[in-house]
């Protein structure tokens, strides 16, 4: 991936809906070569997609849980498993396997605390293996961002 690659990102990680016409011109580029780019970085899987970005509060989802999750065992099942129910949980955005005395940090979104109750109650209670759950709620974000820093 080299410079003009990069810049092609940046230019969608702003705006996903520009056209080809005005994303060759941002990154000066004709129209044919800047397709053809895009395309292959598409094809290769770097551009995984498109996406809105939505804001949380006015979707009626306000409440941010940041959830620290530790196994018993570390065993292939537990793991296979506890990772599986992550995937297939809604309220679960995003979920990181981190290093420290906990084993996973989630990113969840829900609408109240009687949500979050709910969520923990009846879907983090019903995963096996779970050793603990430690939540903490964002009150503020100071910065949120889809858009990479710029590599030379």
């Amino acid at each position: 991936m080299d410079r003009k690659d990069r810049q092609i990102i940046a230019a969608l990680q702003h705006n996903g809906r520009l056209t080809n016409q005005d994303l060759a011109q941002q990154v000066n580029l004709s129209p044919s070569p800047c397709l053809r780019r895009t395309r292959a970085l598409e094809e290769r899987g770097v551009i995984k997609g498109y996406t809105a970005i939505v804001d949380e509060k006015a979707y009626g989802l306000p409440v941010t849980a940041l959830v620290r999750i530790s196994l018993e065992r570390h065993t292939g099942a537990v793991v296979d498993l506890f990772e599986k129910k992550v995937r297939e949980t809604a309220q679960i955005l995003d979920c990181y396997v981190i290093t420290g005395s906990e084993d996973y940090l989630l990113r969840v979104l829900v609408e109240d605390l009687a949500g979050y109750e709910a969520f923990v109650r009846t879907k983090l209670h019903n995963i096996p293996g779970i050793a603990s759950i430690d939540s903490s709620f964002a009150y503020g974000v100071l910065k949120q961002s889809t858009i990479f820093p710029v590599l030379d």
